[in-house]
């Protein structure tokens, strides 16, 4: 027999893209959910993963019992859900694109709070595939993600749509620049920001022109980022919501690479009333990115 919790661990993995990741997830450490792992594949009497260095991929048997594994955490998730609720759901869960601004994320929530039919509120932060992952099991009740056209939720907000711009110290001489060139900052030192939907478009745009600058520092934190770019470290690339004091926005030439945002729905929350709990989201969405829609400039953004 198989135990649940050795499921949700296999789940986990995938999610978060290795042990690592999965293991402070699960707030387990991480010879606890390898050796949960391989009681997993013992019970099933198969090898899930090929463990290459660092990287773990999928076996065929571990393709085919993915599928299944899903299911029986969505199926569990809705269970427990279904008997917490008298009626009414008690709290929200809503995910965050990771590459949204803290302060825009605030904002929504502080927005939300305003209304009195809010629910308590449960944050969640991920990728793009985290967060369709946790709203194809009913992990989530709503997600503020990537709009693809195709989604794994219900949209129920407007879209938000920016561009990416070029972010540079305020005080750089090249801040005044109406456009700029991959070629303009070939010697200047650069910052990656590692959890970038776009980096690697972005990385071909500059090799494409045969710019390969100098990385000063990498970080998945894109606050972190933004603040050293105004301290003056280096250069990078970044969705044009992210305003800085010191920090200025420039377009690049050639680089049109957009983002829509969009809040999408788990299809598991049916049983949310649209009225009394779903709009005070939704309105909240639409007034904080309603005032920041458009933001773009080639001045010192503040």
């Amino acid at each position: 027999m198989v135990e649940l919790y050795l499921i949700r661990y296999f789940v986990a993995v995938i999610e978060a893209g290795g042990f690592t990741k999965a293991a402070a997830s699960l707030n387990i450490t991480q010879p606890t959910l390898s050796a949960g792992i391989r009681k997993l594949e013992e019970g099933l009497g198969v090898t899930l993963f090929e463990r290459s260095g660092r990287r773990v991929f999928l076996t065929p048997a571990g393709t085919r019992f993915l599928m299944r594994a899903r299911e029986i955490m969505q199926l569990c998730n809705a269970a427990v859900r279904e008997a917490a609720e008298t009626g009414q759901p008690t709290v929200a869960r809503l995910g965050v694109l990771v590459t949204i601004p803290a302060a825009l994320v605030a904002a929504v929530v502080a927005e939300y709070r305003r209304s009195p039919t809010a629910l308590p509120l449960d944050l969640v932060e991920g990728t793009e595939h985290e967060l369709a992952n946790r709203l194809k099991d009913g992990s989530l009740d709503f997600a503020l993600t990537l709009d693809r056209g195709e989604n794994p939720g219900v949209a129920v907000g407007p879209v938000f749509e920016e561009g990416y711009t070029l972010a540079l110290p305020a005080a750089h001489p090249l801040a005044e620049r109406p456009v700029l060139s991959a070629e303009d900052v070939m010697h200047e030192p650069m910052i990656v920001r590692q959890r970038c939907e776009v980096l690697s478009e972005t990385s071909r745009h500059f090799t494409d022109r045969n710019v390969r600058p100098r990385f000063a520092f990498r970080s998945v934190s894109d606050e972190r980022v933004l603040a050293l770019v105004g301290a003056g470290l280096g250069l990078t690339v970044m969705p044009d919501s992210y305003t800085h004091p010191r920090v200025a926005r420039v377009p690049m030439a050639g680089f049109d690479l957009r983002r829509r945002l969009v809040l999408l729905r788990s299809p598991a929350t049916a049983g949310l009333s649209a009225e009394d709990h779903v709009r005070p989201l939704v309105e909240a969405v639409e007034t904080v990115f309603g005032s920041v829609s458009g933001t773009a400039s080639g001045r010192p953004a503040g």
